[in-house]
């Protein structure tokens, strides 16, 4: 959510078993204890091969994950309803005496009404898990207020079927191409917890209220004009799209799914449906949102373009913007694939995201079961980040909005409107996004463990997937058999044993064994036994399903091991920073009251098990003192990291890359060390005389010039010299000499001048509160050729000019090491894009492995 600033396949018999090994690498919400009536969809939808189960038929039992419900539940029942109606009430001219709530439902604040969308959901979810009458009767309360407030809109000047906590001129000013806080994401939040009041409690007044939201979206957006409807995607939206369209596949409506098609959003969707990633610089939970409804409009309308995006989006994300818990996105947007840790701060990962990308991924897998690839990232996921979001010393499931990775990173009490990045929310100041999220995903645990084969033809063998290792019990009433699932959640060190224990059928149990399995250093190989006898080894691949097909009684028992073993997960754009997994479990170390100011470095030798807890470890840190390193889910109120540097073996100490830039004409310049790619000159840069008017030099001419240098310079370097002659033809304050790294957070840079009047070198991790700098003592000459040098190494680094040292500083926080690929390096301009190109010459550029003494700098300088 978009934060508004403030104020804001191989069979053998085995014992009457058939064993399949099956290589692989949401939808609407199942029905609970009354299940409205459903309208197949039409008939050029396409049907999901998997069916959900009634959350009334799954029961979780101990483990973390119903201890998150519990207290979400706790919430559900004690937040006061007329508080939340209040706004809604006022807006219609309905008398209220409650009292407003805060953050993020207060009556300034455009997203109002939000949240009573979520607890809509959230209650009815909660009646489907636990038959419990209270929630019902609760949502049925919040349903009659709605609906009383929706037949007084048209009476307080606004449509027929409006519904909303604020005017209905807010959508007059989106219409007309203002900006307002994402009005059609709140009405998005309301209609899905109608249609799950109707889907899951099987309350028609909510059906009612819902088709008159849709027939009001209807008419609204049928009477825009081209330009109209592109104002209104411009502005977060939400899943309109997707609640429209499963509105649609509950009743058969056609102008719902007429409707949910005109959120089709070409700028989005054509690229994805080509498999193209454009996601860079774009909010996340906004577009997370649209592909949910893609993946829903699949269903609804069967054209496989649908699919497609939906597919396509998930792959992109997961593969190239997820980071090691699971979620994405640093402060809320994407960047370009890859960059990840080099894009870490306290604002990373927003639950909201991982939330909406779940459904979309458990969406994906009921229509392509085979490939696991969507659970294991489900799996992962739910134990790490979503498991963790909630506090476990609140009563009531306070979560957080971001879970932060930057180093330091700390989940605490408490969050209102603009609280600090990792605050909790709390019962009536904050309402955020990931408030409402919450409500609902720590209420839903069961929906997504078991799922059924949709075909129910009488003929057809009955198939039931074991997607998640949570434990459980779980009614199945196709087959009057009743499973329990135990010992499979996360912290635990045993088998998962799923045991019969009552009835007897034939049917395929098709189990997910996690792909984890095999990112271990050495692939690691799950057991199975069914009744005690052994699976063939060579049938439970990781990445796949084992299908156990048997005549099933009471007393059977499968029992499944799943060996874990520590897992160093190197970063994509810096193979020396790593995670640490653990099974499905990450590791995160806790360091109490005290904030990391960087990224620390482990001792990868040094892991060892801390007592008897499984998952409870230790590892010595290369500074010295160790650190506990406990499963990221269990660390609350204390400062923790999740990336860690791992330091390379030594090198031999040696010139890695000179670029002498004598070539003297085309525009390639190639590294004479052999080592590194030929660089290239770029956007205006040219040849002229180097500092012996003979030999030729790169010409910059302050508008463009530039040379571009291949990524991975200073990859896993610990210590460097950087060196090059320059001649400054204007003193221009940013302007670099060179500038190696991602972005305009992480970098490091020479400049030419800054405000100081006098060069500078910088050493920057995104996440980082400043800047490791060097000053140097005097500007650089005009108009004449100077060497300078550039030695970091043993937490501090050297400026030199001229052969002479001209800066220091010996208490640099970070590490040239953190730095990564570095995909960007320039000679003559800046990672930032608003900084000025240097305008001079520039010639042999070299990196050196290793810090240079003063001596060898003076000797490069006289060369």
């Amino acid at each position: 959510m978009t934060r508004q600033p403030l104020p804001r396949r191989t069979f053998v018999a085995l014992s009457g078993v058939t064993v399949a090994a099956v290589s692989g690498m949401g939808s609407a919400s199942a029905a609970g204890p009354v299940r409205a009536p459903a309208v197949p969809a039409a008939a050029t939808g396409r049907r999901p091969l998997l069916a959900e189960l009634p959350l009334g038929d799954v029961r979780l039992l101990e483990s973390p994950f119903r201890a998150n419900m519990l207290r979400t539940c706790a919430y559900l029942k004690a937040v006061d309803a007329d508080r939340l109606l209040h706004t809604f009430r006022v807006t219609v001219g309905l008398d209220s005496d409650a009292e407003p709530c805060g953050g993020w439902e207060a009556p300034t604040i455009q997203l109002r009404g939000h949240t009573t969308g979520h607890l809509l959901s959230g209650l009815a979810l909660a009646y489907a898990n636990t038959g419990d009458q209270e929630y019902a009767d609760k949502g049925r309360y919040l349903v009659g207020a709605l609906a009383a407030c929706q037949r007084a809109a048209p009476a307080a000047g606004f449509s027929e079927g409006y519904l909303s906590a604020f005017p209905e001129q807010v959508f007059a000013d989106l219409e007309a191409g203002g900006k307002p806080w994402a009005p059609y994401y709140t009405i998005h939040k309301i209609m899905a917890g109608l249609l799950d009041q109707y889907r899951l409690c099987g309350n028609e007044e909510a059906l009612n209220v819902l088709q008159r939201m849709a027939r009001w979206a209807e008419r609204r957006l049928a009477a825009l004009d081209r330009s109209g409807l592109n104002n209104v995607l411009r502005v977060e939206w939400g899943g309109m799209n997707d609640v429209l369209a499963a509105l649609h596949l509950a009743t058969g409506d056609a102008v719902a799914l007429r409707t949910a098609r005109r959120f089709d959003q070409e700028d989005l969707f054509g690229p994805l449906a080509e498999g193209r990633d454009e996601l860079a610089g774009r909010h996340a939970n906004t577009e997370i949102a649209k592909i949910v409804g893609a993946a829903r409009l699949y269903e609804a309308t069967g054209e496989d373009r649908y699919r497609k995006i939906a597919a396509h989006f998930w792959d992109i994300v997961v593969r190239d913007h997820t980071y090691a818990i699971g979620g994405n996105s640093n402060q809320e947007f994407f960047g370009p694939p890859g960059e990840l840790v080099s894009r870490l701060s306290e604002d990373t990962c927003e639950n909201c995201n991982t939330y909406n990308l779940l459904k979309l991924g458990r969406g994906l897998f009921l229509h392509d079961p085979e490939r696991t690839a969507y659970m294991d990232h489900y799996e992962w996921a739910l134990c790490n980040q979503m498991l963790g979001e909630q506090d476990p010393d609140s009563a009531h499931g306070y979560v957080t909005y971001y879970t932060g990775l930057w180093a330091g990173s700390r989940r605490q009490p408490k969050g209102g409107l603009g609280a600090a990045p990792g605050s909790y929310s709390s019962d009536y100041d904050n309402f955020s996004c990931d408030h409402g999220t919450g409500l609902e995903t720590q209420t839903k645990f069961a929906d997504s463990i078991y799922f059924e084969s949709a075909d129910s033809h009488p003929e057809s063998l009955p198939e039931l997937y074991v997607n998640l290792f949570i434990p459980s019990e779980l009614t199945w009433r196709r087959t009057g058999v009743t499973l329990r699932q135990s010992g499979g959640h996360p912290d635990a060190s045993g088998p998962v044993r799923i045991t019969v224990r009552r009835g007897t059928a034939r049917f395929r149990l098709k189990v997910r064994i996690p792909g984890w399995l095999a990112d271990a250093d050495r692939p690691l190989t799950a057991q199975v036994r069914v009744n005690s006898r052994p699976v063939a080894p060579e049938l439970v691949q990781p990445g796949g399903l084992l299908t156990l097909d048997r005549l099933w009684r009471a007393g059977d028992t499968v029992e499944l091991s799943f060996p874990r073993a520590l897992t160093w997960r190197p970063a994509p754009d810096n193979p020396h920073v790593h995670a640490l997994s653990y099974g499905p479990l990450v590791l995160a170390g806790a360091y109490g009251d005290v904030k990391s100011p960087t990224i620390p470095s482990l001792v990868r030798s040094s892991l060892r098990r801390v007592g008897t807890d499984p998952v409870r470890f230790s590892a010595s840190q290369t500074d010295g003192g160790d650190v506990a390193l406990l499963p990221f889910h269990q660390i609350h109120h204390q400062h923790y990291n999740v990336y860690f540097a791992t330091e390379p073996p030594p090198a031999p100490p040696r010139e890695t890359a000179r670029y002498l830039l004598d070539e003297g004409s085309g525009t390639a310049v190639r590294d004479t060390t052999g080592i590194r790619p030929a660089g290239a000159l770029a956007d205006g840069a040219s040849w002229t005389t180097g500092r012996d008017g003979r030999t030729p030099a790169v010409a910059l001419d302050g508008q463009g010039g530039h040379v571009v240098l291949p990524s991975g310079l200073i990859t896993g370097l610990t210590a460097l010299t950087l060196s090059t002659w320059v001649r400054v033809d204007a003193q221009v304050n940013s302007a670099r000499i060179f500038d190696l790294g991602f972005h305009k957070s992480t970098y490091l840079f020479l400049a030419a001048r800054t405000g100081t009047g006098r060069p500078r070198a910088a050493l920057k991790i995104a996440g980082m509160e400043g800047e490791d700098l060097i000053d140097g003592d005097a500007p650089l000459p005009t108009g004449k050729w100077a060497h300078v040098a550039l030695v970091l190494g043993s937490g501090g680094g050297v400026l030199y000019v001229d052969g002479a040292e001209s800066g220091r500083n010996e208490s640099f926080v970070s590490s040239p090491l953190l730095l990564g690929v570095t995909p960007r390096a320039y000679l003559g301009r800046s990672q930032n894009s608003t900084h000025p190109y240097l305008q001079g010459a520039i010639a042999a550029f070299r990196v050196h492995n290793h810090a240079l003494s003063a001596q060898e700098i003076a000797a490069l300088a006289r060369s």
